[in-house]
């Protein structure tokens, strides 16, 4: 089977290397830890680094949460307050999906063809956004 076959396959730590890159051609940088840690039948995505504008701006601190399930067949991804965020199919080397927000749309691909090492780019638009986020995972060994 190709892709991500449990929830089990992501327990662990990953590196992570994001870049935005802008419609008005900034091109922003954050690099950091992401932690996929079980809680109950849940695993819990917990995103920690340092975000560095293009701008000149001084780094920031940045971090996420999300929450990831098994259902039939798939995996339901939502926000840390448990409302629906969007849903990857087991066993897929590629997936795409959309979550709307009006004003703003945000859609995903995911790439799990080097699984466990894995990528997604993000392509966000809205009336005050408009930007790609692509984002590579690499296991880290155990500890």
């Amino acid at each position: 089977m190709s892709g991500i076959a449990s929830l089990a396959a992501l327990e662990g730590r990953w590196s992570m290397a994001r870049e935005i890159f802008h419609k008005d051609g900034r091109r922003d940088r954050f690099d950091g830890l992401c932690v996929f840690q079980r809680s109950g039948p849940r695993l819990v995505q917990d995103e920690d680094g340092m975000l560095v504008p293009d701008s000149g701006g001084p780094p920031m601190k940045a971090t996420r949460r999300y929450l990831w399930s098994a259902g039939a067949g798939r995996i339901d991804v939502a926000f840390e307050d448990m409302r629906p965020f969007h849903s990857v199919p087991f066993g897929v080397d590629h997936h795409e999906t959309t979550y709307l927000c009006p004003p703003d749309r945000y859609q995903v691909s995911y790439d799990f063809k080097e699984f466990p090492n894995w990528l997604t780019v993000w392509s966000v638009e809205g009336p005050r956004k408009s930007y790609r986020m692509e984002t590579r995972f690499t296991r880290l060994a155990a500890e």
